[in-house]
């Protein structure tokens, strides 16, 4: 099997002409935040209706500029899911807060928002619900449990650009909407900036301090007058990343078109192939609820289950079966609760039990847009294959 007969799970797709943008950046001598981060922020702000939005190095940077805009420091709470990548939950600890984990609903796999409701304390000052593979929570159903108990909202919509929610007032784009919105364009996700990440908001007041606080927390006046309220990070997008992001910006509606057309391609494999019948749980279709996914990934939730007579299915085996038939895979996520570090907080193996058999058996599947028509079959076969033999 040749290299180029692989089939990763994901791969950036950048076309020559921003490439060659890129070399023009390199060329101009202003190669940091500068003219193509201005662009970039406008041309995001007009994607999402109008609202402020400034860019940031990455989408961790985001989320935690975000907590402190919404107040959020020692002492208080701050209520989110185990199922994500543990940025999530860093970033609470990192501004002094506790990160408070409920279950997951085992048919979308995002935050359970009867859990979160329920897990309400006085010293609960946000929600930061996250949007599993692109699909977003029942958004009327999150609002209205914040506007009851006054809580802002830090949506983690790293994987859900071009996601939509679709209600009385009628199909409207993540971000467009909300309270504090984060979005990432890190290499893997729909469109990338190879790094970086953005923060929709609700005031010019709050962009202002969102951009003290990416470079350090300073204000200048004149030529040479400088003074610091406040302490910041370094935590600006570069030129670079920033051409990288508008050559993709004009393809999202063809990358969200596309990847659309192979997650149906899937389901009709799976169909074929008899996953259900070998217990392998499919992602919940498109616009269940009103959410509208963007497709960011395909994942399946292999068997946790012995069969009768059989050896359980052990995800590493499948996975591994998989690379050996030219095929990658991914695991997104462990429960995060099951950490040493979160251990250490006092978290432990039953208190979330839905997340955690997510956690144990979730599977990332191939989904990029340069994939051919056939490989959703491909990969359905093989998966099957290989649960059968592994489970003999």
């Amino acid at each position: 099997m040749s290299a180029t007969d692989f089939l990763p799970f994901t791969r950036p797709h950048i076309d020559a002409a921003t490439i060659a943008e890129v070399g023009r950046v390199l060329a101009s001598g202003w190669i940091t935040s500068g003219p193509r981060v201005q662009a970039f922020e406008a041309a995001l702000s007009t994607l999402f209706g109008g609202r402020p939005v400034r860019s940031f190095a990455n989408g961790t940077a985001t989320m935690e500029v975000a907590l402190r805009l919404a107040g959020i420091g020692p002492g208080d709470e701050v209520i989110t899911t185990p199922i994500t990548w543990v940025a999530t939950a860093n970033v609470i600890v990192a501004v002094g807060a506790r990160p408070v984990l409920v279950d997951v609903d085992p048919r979308t796999r995002n935050i359970d928002l009867g859990a979160v409701e329920a897990a309400i304390t006085p010293r609960t000052r946000a929600v930061m619900p996250v949007y599993l593979s692109g699909l977003p929570v029942d958004m009327g159903r999150l609002y209205a449990i914040a506007a009851k108990h006054g809580l802002r909202v830090i949506e983690d919509a790293a994987q859900a650009i071009d996601a939509r929610w679709s209600d009385q007032q009628g199909s409207r784009r993540i971000g467009a909407f909300g309270d504090l919105v984060s979005f990432s364009f890190q290499a893997n996700k729909n469109i990338t900036c190879a790094e970086g990440g953005c923060l929709v908001m609700n005031t010019p007041e709050e962009a202002e301090r969102a951009e003290r606080l990416r470079l350090q927390g300073v204000v200048r006046s004149g030529l040479d007058g400088m003074d610091v309220a406040e302490p910041g990070g370094k935590l600006n997008l570069t030129d670079i990343n920033a051409a990288i992001g508008l050559g993709q910006l004009p393809q999202l509606a063809a990358i969200t078109r596309r990847r659309g057309e192979l997650a149906q391609a899937y389901f009709e494999a799976a169909a074929r192939h008899g996953l259900a019948d070998l217990g392998i749980e499919l992602p919940r279709p498109t616009n269940a609820t009103g959410a509208i996914t963007n497709w960011h990934m395909f994942q399946v939730v292999l068997p946790t289950e012995r069969p009768a007579g059989g050896p359980r299915l052990v995800r590493s085996a499948v996975m591994q079966a998989l690379r050996e038939r030219g095929i990658g895979t991914g695991v997104h996520y462990p429960a995060l609760h099951l950490f040493s570090f979160y251990r250490g907080l006092g978290w432990r193996e039953g208190q979330l039990p839905q997340a955690e058999r997510i956690g144990r058996a979730i599977l990332t599947l191939p989904l990029f847009p340069q994939m051919d028509d056939a490989d959703p079959d491909r990969v359905c076969r093989h998966l099957a294959a290989a649960c059968r033999t592994l489970s003999r």
